[in-house]
């Protein structure tokens, strides 16, 4: 086995299962809350997830400073303390991507999630380059995440792994599953099997799919506020389709829909959610926007009727 090789087995345990997706609480202010952010990993720490990504997405890494990135990741890291391996998410450009992979490694995070660049529509040369450039500033295991910005064609991906040893995974957001389907194929053609962990990373909704064209993990947004349900559906889709289906249909498939209502909602419904069942969340920052008083009241109502358990719940059980 190479030393590529040799790493991404190393860090296959973190990454082929439920990977949670928390979100990032704000106080009255719009300061981060990283007392909240402790609080809210108490659950995270011992579920069922594999490991846990903060900042995320569902985080809202895109609206956060550098040193907020870079304290949300060392919170994290303090308060799951072990349980779990912590991926910090990175990107923005080249250099900040490069400082928070630095921060990210000094703070003693597990791996790196390197997000798409700020720049809409790169060229190939440019976006291989964005990637190694924070690849090459840490020596810990780092996977590229593939959405609206970076569009990876097969022969990039093969690139990239070529180039970048600690590459050890590859998330795909695109929903594009014929896309993923090549890219792994041919990845695995070239440079085999064990070269790379492939992540469905579009959302709980499409791991149905994404399972059965290969992704041995799932980034879960879901997992912010129902961990259980996460690694549940990830157990469902390896060992019982019927149950994973039915789990769609009951569980996931509400969640999603009202995601859909409004561009940034796939935040904003998280938090939301989180909120009503107690953990720290406080609204979405700028560009996005909170869910109505009306939706907040549905999303209310689907959470009880689904019984998914309260942050006052858990603590009792844990006493």
């Amino acid at each position: 086995m190479n030393g590529a090789n040799s790493l991404t087995a190393r860090s296959a345990h973190m990454l082929r299962g439920a990977i949670a997706f928390p979100i990032t609480p704000f106080d009255a202010h719009g300061a981060v809350d990283l007392a909240g952010v402790r609080a809210n990993l108490a659950m995270l720490a011992d579920s069922g997830c594999v490991s846990i990504v903060a900042p995320s997405g569902t985080g809202e890494l895109f609206s956060l400073t550098p040193s907020e990135c870079a304290a949300i990741t060392r919170a994290t890291v303090e308060a799951v303390a072990g349980r779990k391996p912590v991926i910090a998410a990175v990107g923005v450009g080249p250099a900040i991507g490069a400082e928070l992979a630095r921060a990210a490694e000094d703070a003693g995070a597990d791996a790196v999630l390197i997000l798409p660049p700020y720049y809409q529509n790169p060229d190939p040369a440019g976006l291989l380059a964005y990637y190694l450039a924070i690849a090459g500033a840490t020596r810990l295991p780092v996977l590229p995440y593939a959405r609206d910005a970076a569009h990876f064609t097969p022969e990039l991906v093969e690139q990239l792994a070529l180039a970048a040893p600690n590459v050890v995974g590859y998330k795909d957001g695109r929903g594009d599953v014929r896309s993923f389907m090549r890219i792994r194929e041919h990845v695995i053609e070239r440079l085999g099997a064990e070269r790379l962990v492939w992540l469905g990373g579009v959302g709980d909704d499409l791991l149905i799919p994404y399972a059965a064209a290969g992704a041995e993990g799932f980034t879960s947004s879901m997992a912010c506020f129902w961990p259980e349900i996460a690694a549940e559906l990830w157990d469902a889709v390896q060992h019982d389709p019927a149950r994973s289906r039915d789990l769609h249909a009951t569980v996931i498939r509400p969640f999603y829909e009202l995601r859909a209502r409004k561009r940034g909602y796939e935040v904003s419904v998280m938090k939301a959610a989180a909120e009503i069942l107690g953990y720290a969340a406080g609204p979405p920052r700028a560009p996005l926007v909170p869910v109505t008083a009306a939706e907040h009241a549905e999303i209310a109502e689907l959470l009880a009727r689904l019984r998914v358990p309260t942050a006052a719940s858990r603590n009792a059980t844990a006493r």
